[in-house]
Formats: C-alpha cells, structure tokens, sequence
C-alpha cells in the first residue's frame, strides 16, 4: 500500500498540522515527530504515525484518505 505523498510531505514538513484539526490538542503537540512506519503484517503501511516527545504519551495514528472508498471504515474495524 503506498502513502499519499502530498499529505506525507505536509505532515512531515509541519507535524502541528494535524493538532490543529483536534478540539484538544495534546499541550506538547509542537513536539511530536511524524513518521510513516510500516507493521509486520503483509506489509500494511500507515499514513503516518504522531509519535509522542515521551514514552507515555498518546500516539497518533493518521490515515489519510484522499480517493471515495465506501469499504474504507469497515477494512479498518476488521483489522
């Protein structure tokens, strides 16, 4: 599965990006780190993924949809 280079690119060049569309963005949202991790499986990538400044902070996964796909919600609940 390939990533949506445009919002890649955004996300990587400015991370608050996505801080700025939450009603609660966590405080230290400024020091987050985005990165596109792909998980063991048959190679299922991530958009991206918000990683937390420390380790017990909420980490933040992004999956940006960019195309109508009807089948998208239900492909992410049966995973």
């Amino acid at each position: 599965m390939r990533r949506d280079s445009i919002f890649y690119q955004l996300f990587r060049q400015s991370p608050t990006l996505l801080f700025d569309l939450l009603p609660q963005p966590p405080a230290n949202a400024q020091n987050y780190i985005f990165e596109s991790i792909e998980v063991k499986e048959t190679a299922f990538r991530i958009d991206g993924v918000f990683l937390p400044p420390n380790p017990a902070g909420i980490v933040y996964f992004c999956e940006v949809q960019f195309q109508l796909d009807e089948l998208l919600y239900k492909r992410m609940k049966s995973r």
